[in-house]
């Protein structure tokens, strides 16, 4: 499940996906099953956005592992070939919200938990710790202090993430906002109908549902839009944010 209320994962979409099949056990239309049609779905709803020039973002996190030394977090799949084991964020990070630390492996159950970073402007001299402390963001990288931690640390990063219909899918990955939780049900549910269950009649209802689940979603997202000021987006210049900031 999601641990944010405003993203929804695979799971819930097959969740009710099935529930529409008359299957609310999964007996037939498993994950396993269903995920391919999801992937299709997806895919679909990339396309209307990018027709109705719609870019939602969604609250998502990742927990990133920075060994000992590091000091650096690179973009996904950017990291100098010439530094092992670099950390990088996510590919579809847009902005960060807030980063947490631990030590990296330790039991939730034998003490404090992640504790949250700050962000600074520039990392403030100190001799080397056993903990990053602080962050910055500069040249599309996350710094902290040149000598990383002592030990290896376990990030908590909560970001705004651009929408992206992701190849590898399993249940627990996120696959949209809230907003897009009845349109990819009604689509998933339309393919398995028509391709599984080969129930034309069932798959034009469920097409008919997954259309007007889409028209209110851009109905809202256009609304949204009215009248709000933009500001450039800290993280990538050539995008920009909604929001009065």
């Amino acid at each position: 499940m999601s641990v944010n209320s405003v993203s929804v994962t695979a799971a819930e979409v097959m969740d009710r996906c099935a529930v529409l099949m008359n299957d609310p056990a999964k007996t037939d239309y498993t994950y396993v099953t269903l995920i391919p049609f999801v992937k299709i779905a997806l895919d679909d709803l990339g396309q209307a956005l990018l027709e109705n020039q719609s870019a939602p973002m969604v609250s998502s996190w990742s927990k990133i592992v920075v060994p000992k030394g590091h000091s650096i977090v690179y973009p996904h799949n950017m990291a100098p070939p010439e530094i092992p084991n670099a950390p990088t964020y996510p590919i579809n990070l847009i902005e960060i919200q807030e980063i947490k630390e631990r030590i990296a492996g330790q039991d939730v159950s034998s003490g404090p938990s992640f504790i949250l970073m700050t962000r600074v402007e520039f990392v403030p001299y100190h001799p080397p710790m056993d903990r990053l402390e602080h962050w910055l963001w500069e040249n599309q990288t996350i710094k902290f202090n040149a000598w990383g931690a002592t030990t290896d640390r376990e990030l908590l990063l909560r970001y705004l993430g651009e929408f992206v219909a992701v190849d590898a899918i399993t249940p627990d990955s996120i696959v949209g906002g809230v907003n897009a939780r009845q349109y990819l049900a009604y689509k998933t549910a339309a393919y398995a109908a028509m391709f599984i269950g080969e129930n034309p009649e069932r798959a034009t209802v469920l097409d008919s549902k997954a259309e007007e689940s889409l028209e209110r979603m851009l109905s809202i997202s256009n609304k949204g839009r009215q009248q709000i000021m933009t500001r450039h987006r800290p993280f990538r210049a050539a995008w920009k944010m909604r929001g009065g900031f």
